[in-house]
């Protein structure tokens, strides 16, 4: 009997050259006020060589953990969903694309005239699924059922200027992973992105040490975990570690230190 899988990702998604689907842009970022509709387009792309795909549209709801994996849940379930806002063409719920072809979706997003809380910023995915499952062989040689399922994060907000602010609540060195443990929060009441910068200098000889960036997004209240790998191994001696997060301009920036030791 044929196992049927279920296959998601927010990107492009192919599986063994066997079938995929592809759907840009992976994030839709809208700005209207209330009882305003605006519309935004996404490509779909069936980029098997042989099999053609059925689709279908739907709505839910997501957030980030504290480590920032997504987490999914059913349309209208978060306090700051706007999944009962975003329509479709009524004949864009269901279609199907041959081998190659590609096919333009309009977005429409409409906040409610009478604004249902005082939220600044809300979110939803929509999902294009496959309802066709494809004959596939899985790692261990055995057939299976391929069904793929591809999501598009959805954000509004409103016209008002926003400040964003993300506040550093932890930083510690982790001697066993030979990382750096950050915590921070999105203090902001709107979604905020970035990217964590690290200089790690020993102090004794002056040498730097490199460390990647590491980008990040978070939603409004999100407190966030990242662990920082050092992959360059450490010399024994006492270490200052700059981290800076850079979340816009020039005025939006955090920055801790921290001096440790390494036996």
């Amino acid at each position: 009997m044929n196992k049927l899988t279920i296959i998601f990702y927010f990107l492009i998604v192919q599986i063994s050259a066997q079938t995929g689907i592809s759907v840009s842009p992976p994030r839709i970022y809208f700005e209207s006020g209330a009882g305003t509709s605006s519309t935004q387009k996404i490509t779909v792309t069936n980029v098997s060589a042989k099999n053609s795909l059925d689709l279908a549209v739907s709505l839910g709801d997501w957030e980030y953990d504290e480590f920032g994996e997504n987490m999914m849940y059913p349309a209208n379930t978060l306090k700051n969903s706007c999944a009962s806002w975003i329509s479709v063409n009524k004949n864009d719920n269901y279609f199907s694309l041959a081998p190659g072809e590609r096919k333009d979706l309009d977005i429409t997003i409409t906040p409610p005239a009478a604004g249902k809380d005082n939220l600044s910023s809300h979110t939803a995915v929509l999902y294009v699924s496959q309802m066709n499952p494809v004959d596939d062989v899985d790692n261990k040689g055995a057939n299976i059922k391929v069904s793929i399922r591809s999501g598009i994060k959805i954000f509004h907000k409103s016209p008002d200027v926003v400040p964003k602010k993300i506040e550093i609540k932890d930083l510690k060195f982790d001697q066993a992973k030979n990382s750096l443990a950050l915590q921070f929060e999105n203090q902001s009441s709107i979604w905020v992105d970035g990217k964590v910068s690290t200089e790690i200098i020993n102090t004794t000889t002056g040498k730097k040490v490199p460390v990647n960036d590491i980008v990040f997004y978070t939603l409004s209240g999100n407190v966030r975990k990242i662990n920082i790998p050092i992959t360059t191994p450490l010399e024994k001696g006492s270490y200052n570690a700059s981290v800076m997060i850079d979340y816009g301009d020039a005025s939006s920036l955090e920055i801790a230190e921290l001096n440790f030791n390494h036996e």
